[in-house]
């Protein structure tokens, strides 16, 4: 049976005249009765011993287990929910516009991100648009499984995005509101929400500063299967880099079909004094992909002009 939607009282005369909260802790949850309240209880501990005023919206994203009751039984806790399990991406897009505060603040309720980092990346948000905990700290519990995959990630993401990433998708980060809207239409509902909002603001030179922070062991099973989300990872770094960035993906594949028929092309004329169908097609096939990622890099370059999005 459907878990029915949970909504939220509509706001009276005497409730318009509070100030709303400047920070908005946003925490998807699926199936976490095991660990979340143990995970909001440290969170809501971290938020109350500083002096921002803030909230905190749990969303639970269609869960069967006790999730949902055990977060509407926790003081300070804004209950969200979906009535169907509709993804990580999508449970955030969901707390993001739930949220009354501007700068948003993004955790998961599996307990492996220690909220005492929360304090410093909004110290780090004052100067820049995006602050991520990177987990490369001395305390990191990653799977062993998962630690390849998400290396060659780490790497093919700073080399498409022409800067280094310590960490490409951590599930612990702080932004604004403003900046984050504008780009829902292209951030996914899966997993890999945070890798596409990673991407997408620095193609669009928007700063995003890293601060090292411990990763515990998780409290439950995984919702990530290893060898199916790495696929998708892969195809989604290459689709949001072509998405602002093309040149990154086009020009170096170009350039590599080019070298190999112009060496081959100087090979069979010097030697076989002949030349083979083979290295024409590779020559023209570097020109037309080279073509083609001029043209999608102008058509990038064009979206990102005041008025077109």
């Amino acid at each position: 049976m459907a878990t029915p939607l949970r909504r939220e009282p509509p706001v009276t005369k005497e409730e318009d005249s509070t100030p709303l909260p400047l920070v908005t802790v946003v925490v998807p949850a699926y199936n976490e009765e095991l660990g979340i309240a143990a995970g909001l209880a440290r969170l809501v501990q971290v938020m109350h011993s500083q002096a921002r005023s803030y909230e905190i919206v749990v969303v639970d994203d269609g869960s069967d287990d006790n999730t949902a009751q055990i977060a509407d039984e926790m003081q300070e806790i804004r209950l969200v929910q979906h009535r169907s399990n509709r993804g990580y991406g999508s449970a955030l897009k969901t707390g993001i516009r739930q949220a009354r505060g501007e700068v948003i603040v993004i955790t998961d309720a599996d307990g492996t991100y220690p909220p005492e980092y929360i304090l410093q990346l909004l110290e780090a948000l004052e100067d820049c648009e995006m602050a991520v905990g990177a987990r490369t700290g001395e305390a990191v519990k990653v799977p062993l499984v998962r630690k390849p995959a998400k290396w060659f990630l780490k790497k093919l993401g700073s080399f498409l995005a022409q800067r280094s990433i310590p960490d490409l998708n951590s599930g612990l980060r702080a932004f604004r509101k403003r900046d984050v809207l504008p780009l829902f239409g292209i951030l996914p509902s899966g997993f890999s929400f945070t890798t596409s909002i990673t991407l997408a603001m620095l193609c669009n030179d928007m700063r995003v500063e890293y601060i090292p922070i411990d990763y515990h062991k998780r409290e439950g099973r995984s919702k990530i299967r290893p060898l199916q989300d790495t696929a998708k990872f892969l195809l989604l770094v290459l689709r949001t880099i072509c998405l602002f960035n093309p040149l990154r993906v086009f020009a170096p594949l170009a350039a590599a079909l080019l070298a190999l028929g112009l060496i081959r092309l100087g090979w069979n004329v010097i030697v076989s004094r002949n030349i083979a169908e083979l290295e024409v097609m590779l020559i023209l096939g570097g020109i037309q992909i080279g073509a083609f990622g001029l043209l999608a890099d102008m058509v990038a370059r064009l979206r990102r002009l005041p008025g077109r999005g």
